[in-house]
C-alpha cells in the first residue's frame, strides 16, 4: 500500500489539478508557485520523481513536465480528493430544467440526461427507481379506425405506456371489450412483475373464453406491459464520447458508439452502484472499448419508490472534484424532484 508524506500528497493533487484543468504537462516551476508551503524546484524534482518510482505520475514524450497515471488518479480518488461545493450558476440550472411541469417518470429522467451531459460535456446516463413496487392501475383500447387500435397502460404511480397496433381483420373492437373487463376484474392492482408472470401461465387460457384466438390481443398486451416493466437508460451528449478516445479503428468507434443503445450491455458497464459515489478509472470499467475514460455512478434514493442511477462517463484526465460535488447536488436535487413527483400521484 503506498503512502505518501504531506508534500508528496499536495504535489499529487497539484498536478492532477492543472492537467485535468490545462490540458498540459505539469512541471516543477510552476509547482513552486502553487504550493502552500516554501519548497525549491530542486526538492519539488526529488519529490516528483518519488512519485514516478510509485508509478503515480508519467513522463510524456513531448515534454520534461509529468501528467497523473491511472494509478496517480486512483490515488488522487481515494485519499486526496475532497468534492467542490456545486457551483450556485450550476444549481440554479438544474433546478431551473427539474422545475418544469413533466407528465411521466421518464420524461424528468430522460430530462436529467440531457441536463448533466450539459454541465459537463461528457457522456451521461440515467436510470430510472426499480418497478418492483410499480402496479397495474388501467388498462384501455382505444380504436383508431382502418383496424389500428391504442393500448394504453397506466401505472399507480402515474406512468402511462401507449402503443397502436394493427389487430387482425377478423377481430373487432366489441370482440375486445370483454377482454379489457377481464383486466380490469383480475389484474388491475397487481405488481408488473406479477402481471408478466400470470401472461406466461393462465391468462391464455382464461382469455380463449372470450377470443377464439386470443393471440394478437396477448401480443398487444404483452408488448405494452413489457415496455412499462422495462429497465430504461437514457442517454444525453452521446457524440462527447468520441472527444476523448484514442480509438482510431472505424469498427471499434461503431461498436462504442453502439454500447450506448443496448440495455444489457449498459446495464453491465454501470453494475450496482452504492449508496456513495463510485469513480471506476480506465481498466477498472469492465468493457475494453472505454479504456480511456473514467466512470462516475451513483445512486439516488426515492424513499419507497426506490433507487434510481444516475452516471457520467468522461475522460480519465477529468476534474474529478468538480465532477464529484456537482453528482452529489444532482442526486439530492433529482430525488427531491421525483418524491414531490410521487406525492402528486399518491395524494
Amino acid at each position: 500500500m503506498i503512502t505518501l508524506t504531506e508534500r508528496q500528497s499536495l504535489i499529487l493533487k497539484a498536478i492532477v489539478r492543472d492537467y485535468t484543468e490545462g490540458g498540459n504537462p505539469v512541471g516543477s516551476k510552476s509547482l513552486v508557485e502553487e504550493l502552500p508551503m516554501k519548497v525549491s524546484s530542486a526538492t519539488i524534482r526529488n519529490e516528483m520523481a518519488r512519485l514516478e518510482d510509485l508509478g503515480l505520475i508519467v513522463k510524456t514524450h513531448l515534454s520534461s513536465g509529468r501528467i497523473p497515471s491511472i494509478k496517480g488518479y486512483r490515488y488522487y480518488v481515494d485519499h486526496i480528493l475532497t468534492p467542490e461545493k456545486v457551483d450556485n450558476r450550476d444549481l440554479k440550472v438544474i433546478q431551473h430544467s427539474l422545475g418544469g411541469e413533466f407528465h411521466k417518470i421518464d420524461e424528468i429522467v430522460a430530462q436529467s440526461a440531457d441536463i448533466l451531459s450539459q454541465l459537463t460535456s461528457y457522456t451521461t446516463f440515467t436510470l430510472r427507481p426499480e418497478l418492483k413496487d410499480s402496479r397495474l392501475s388501467g388498462f384501455r383500447l382505444v380504436p383508431l379506425g382502418n383496424h389500428q387500435v391504442m393500448a394504453i397502460l397506466v401505472t399507480n404511480n402515474g406512468d402511462v405506456e401507449n402503443q397502436t397496433f394493427t389487430i387482425p381483420n377478423d377481430l373487432s373492437g366489441d370482440e375486445l371489450e370483454p377482454v379489457v373487463r377481464f383486466i380490469d376484474d383480475q389484474l388491475i392492482g397487481l405488481p408488473l412483475q406479477d402481471v408478466l408472470a400470470k401472461l406466461q401461465q393462465e391468462i391464455p387460457l382464461k382469455l380463449s373464453h372470450y377470443l377464439q384466438d386470443p393471440d394478437g390481443f396477448l401480443d398487444i398486451f404483452g408488448s405494452v406491459l413489457s415496455k412499462a416493466a422495462s429497465e430504461r437508460f437514457y442517454v444525453g451528449g452521446k457524440l462527447n464520447l468520441f472527444n476523448y478516445t484514442s480509438l482510431q479503428d472505424p469498427k471499434e468507434m461503431r461498436s462504442l458508439y453502439s454500447l450506448l443503445d443496448q440495455t444489457d450491455n449498459l446495464a453491465n458497464v454501470i453494475g450496482s452502484p452504492g449508496q456513495h459515489i463510485q469513480v471506476r478509472i480506465g481498466n477498472e470499467i469492465t468493457n475494453d472499448l472505454l479504456k480511456d475514460y473514467s466512470l462516475i455512478t451513483a445512486t439516488y434514493d426515492v424513499d419507497q419508490h426506490g433507487q434510481g442511477i444516475i452516471a457520467l462517463l468522461g475522460p480519465t484526465a477529468m476534474p474529478y472534484s468538480r465532477m464529484i460535488g456537482l453528482m452529489g447536488a444532482f442526486q439530492r436535487e433529482l430525488a427531491r424532484k421525483l418524491l414531490d413527483y410521487y406525492r402528486y400521484f399518491d395524494e
